[in-house]
């Protein structure tokens, strides 16, 4: 039986490969974004259907849920919409505060909702989540970003347990730096004069790490691994830069690593 995921933020990069790999694997593919009418690739592809949505509305949410339900049965939802914010936090307006953890967080948190109860009546379904190597720890001026990424985290560790009484998983998917862009098209900076040498450091690294990250087409077959591994596991990590990191991390310990990060910046 031709199986079916449900995808957010599917117009570009990680979300928009996800949708071509699984579509060439033959599964049905509901991929959703703000403004679909602009996309010109996935359209024309056999079993995609394109439905509109943005996750900070909950009410559309609920709406697009419904419908995409209504069109198949859906085996995997994919939370992959999201942007970054760099910038301190004094530097931050509360809406970009906002708008974040809406897009972020809370937009993972209610589409999730939307679909529990038609998993429930299924006694099957997956939640796959892209968080990040910022899921795991922090960096300078990222910390409404991390606050969001750890959050899921967290959450999808507590939400494994409710759900796997009615036969529902819940995974993520943390890459590293990722071949899209990231860089210009989501990533929000907020910049103040106290910070500038800091701001200054940091760009110019996320600017290498970009020159070194991983395609988006890979980190979409870790995605499809997820969905189709049947593994009762949480976390998924993408990237060398990713793995080599948590694995240090856990060798010397979250204090050590945390003054290790430090030392590049201060």
């Amino acid at each position: 039986m031709q199986k079916t995921i449900f995808i957010t933020g599917a117009s570009s990069g990680l979300g928009k490969a996800t949708a071509q790999l699984f579509q060439s694997k033959g599964w049905n593919v509901i991929a959703t974004m703000r403004k679909p009418e602009k996309d010109t690739e996935l359209a024309t592809l056999e079993n995609v259907t394109l439905l509109p949505l943005d996750v900070t509305d909950l009410e559309q949410i609920k709406e697009i849920a419904a419908k995409a339900i209504s069109l198949h049965d859906i085996d995997v939802v994919f939370n992959n919409a999201g942007y970054g914010l760099m910038g301190s936090l004094e530097a931050c307006t509360d809406d970009q505060i906002v708008q974040q953890l809406n897009t972020n967080l809370l937009g993972v948190i209610r589409v999730t909702q939307a679909f529990v109860p038609n998993f429930r009546e299924n006694k099957k379904g997956l939640f796959i989540s892209t968080t990040s190597m910022g899921g795991f720890f922090g960096f300078p001026l990222h910390s409404i970003y991390h606050a969001a990424k750890f959050g899921i985290e967290g959450w999808s560790e507590s939400m494994s347990f409710e759900l796997s009484l009615h036969n529902i998983g819940i995974k993520t998917i943390a890459p590293g730096a990722t071949a899209t862009d990231f860089l210009d098209r989501s990533l929000a900076k907020s910049l103040h004069p106290a910070y500038q040498n800091l701001e200054d450091k940091l760009f110019g690294a996320s600017t290498e790490m970009m020159n070194n990250a991983i395609p988006a087409k890979q980190v979409a077959e870790i995605v499809y691994e997820a969905a189709t591994d049947g593994k009762d596991q949480i976390r998924y990590f993408a990237g060398e830069d990713t793995i080599s990191m948590y694995e240090r991390r856990l060798k010397i310990g979250s204090e050590e690593f945390r003054k290790e990060i430090r030392k590049q910046f201060f």
